[in-house]
């Protein structure tokens, strides 16, 4: 299994980070991963250069174009970030928005949507870990319905939405994780 993880996580969830880390080494999957923080990836321009210009490839020259290159070459993209007002951190914004060259510029109609086609024959599965202090029934609800959406656009055979929370003990957060990985392939 090749993963493509997208961290949007700060230094306050190492201990997430690393269980996570621990889990996805005893599956021996294939893992890529980009801690966001420490990425160079500008915010998309809304340009349309990788539609008309450089077809499937942004114009901005910068890691957002290889983790575009390697998010579609993945059986899995996991996204990793604390949620923020129902939402991903900013960091994990910007990459997200930087994989729209992986579609196509025109549209088709999902579940009475309206949402890009597909460029490529093949699309990874989506999974999305949000941290949070505590459980929070309208921010997981917002994020859920988030993950649900980008899932569509990003054409995901099959996508999850998770969540940690800092009231866990580590066992019961490497249970969670274990389970998320399990629903997410």
């Amino acid at each position: 299994m090749r993963v493509t993880v997208l961290d949007g996580w700060g230094a306050d969830n190492a201990p997430m980070k690393v269980l996570l880390e621990e889990e996805m080494k005893e599956r021996a999957w294939q893992v890529d991963s980009f801690v966001l923080r420490n990425t160079k990836v500008g915010g998309c321009m809304g340009c349309f250069g990788c539609w008309v210009k450089t077809p499937g490839i942004c114009v901005i020259n910068d890691a957002g174009r290889d983790i575009a290159r390697l998010v579609i070459r993945s059986d899995l993209l996991l996204l990793v970030t604390p949620v923020t007002f129902g939402g991903y951190s900013s960091e994990l914004k910007k990459a997200v928005d930087r994989l729209i060259p992986l579609n196509s510029p025109f549209f088709k109609k999902i579940s009475g949507e309206i949402h890009h086609k597909p460029r490529y024959g093949r699309y990874p599965s989506l999974l999305a870990i949000g941290s949070l202090p505590d459980r929070d029934e309208e921010n997981e609800q917002i994020f859920r319905t988030l993950v649900k959406q980008n899932a569509i656009n990003f054409h995901s055979p099959a996508f999850a939405a998770g969540f940690l929370y800092g009231t866990q003990t580590p066992q019961e957060m490497r249970e969670t994780i274990h389970t998320l990985l399990s629903e997410g392939r």
